[in-house]
């Protein structure tokens, strides 16, 4: 399988992210942009996203991109800054990229955007196994 098919089987086999709307714009090893519209099921109680929104679209993108590689890979530590509100009707993208890899451990951000403007980053460290991906 093409590391950049991954993503694809992964998103078929995950009923949160499909819950959520996600969609992939792009794909490529080493690379990859997700987005997803903001409903009003995922509001909170002041009438803004809930947090865990942008943290599970960015998280989503984190797991898709560290898995490219064909090795299967998992997020071991994540943590996020929330930067600007989002409301219902928002379309926001999360979009990581991850050059090279060289060992087992690595450490991604991951910007989230309502267009051109920054609402989250996101940081996290992955663990890669030696599975590959069939």
């Amino acid at each position: 399988m093409e590391g950049k098919d991954i993503p694809f089987r992964m998103l078929d086999a995950d009923p949160f992210s499909n819950w959520l709307g996600i969609a992939i714009l792009e794909s490529r090893v080493g690379y990859c942009r997700v987005g997803m519209t903001i409903r009003r099921e995922m509001l909170n109680s002041m009438g803004k996203a809930h947090g865990g929104i942008t943290f599970s679209l960015a998280d989503t993108a984190f797991g898709f991109t560290s898995n490219t590689h064909g090795k299967y890979a998992v997020s071991i530590e994540t943590s996020i800054n929330h930067i600007e509100a989002l409301e219902e009707g928002d379309f926001i993208t999360a979009e990581c990229s991850l050059e090279k890899v060289k060992n087992k451990v690595g450490f991604n951000i991951i910007a989230v955007k309502k267009g051109d403007d920054l609402v989250a980053l996101f940081k996290g460290v992955v663990y890669r196994t030696q599975k590959d991906w069939e």
